[in-house]
């Protein structure tokens, strides 16, 4: 008996197929189907893996026709394998779990502060908010500006809220 778990340890198999299959259990429902769209749609010649020529192919379709070489390779290197879905999924996980959700809204707004002041106006934010992708309603902004601080301006001070939305409330001093 104790031979066969040294087998399985050694070669691995056992253990790499047990962590992938984890890998659905990290997501939900929904992002796995969104995971899928993404995949089919980078697996241009529909053999179930991403290869380079899938990679030049899906940039291609986006306009961009002058990727080197070396940069799809060294996608293609971050994956420990072929890319077939899972590994696809694995490769996703790996980068979300790393991710410090304080640090990802900050680098959102900061994407809105070309100038680095560390605010951004709050009726400019508002309207971004009720009018792209997962649109919040009037009364949901105006919930989560409870939280910030504005100043006299009308500028919000999104290092302060993207701490409130991370950490809880801001303690008094």
């Amino acid at each position: 008996m104790a031979s066969r778990k040294t087998k399985k340890k050694e070669g691995g198999g056992l253990r790499a197929q047990r962590a992938s299959s984890n890998v659905f259990s990290n997501f939900e429902q929904t992002q796995i189907q969104e995971f899928k769209e993404a995949f089919t749609l980078m697996d241009q010649n529909r053999d179930g893996f991403i290869d380079k020529e899938d990679l030049k192919d899906t940039y291609a379709s986006l306009g961009k026709t002058n990727v080197k070489d070396e940069e799809l390779d060294a996608m293609l290197k971050e994956a420990s394998g072929p890319i077939n879905f899972t590994m696809f999924l694995n490769m996703f996980g790996a980068k979300l779990t790393g991710t410090d959700a304080e640090e990802t809204i900050l680098n959102a707004f900061k994407m809105l502060d070309p100038e680095g002041k560390g605010s951004v106006n709050k009726d400019y934010i508002k309207r971004l908010l009720m009018s792209q992708a997962d649109k919040m309603t009037a009364e949901e902004v105006d919930q989560m500006f409870q939280f910030a601080t504005i100043d006299a301006a009308g500028n919000l001070d999104y290092k302060a809220l993207s701490y409130v939305l991370t950490h809880g409330e801001e303690k008094e001093e």
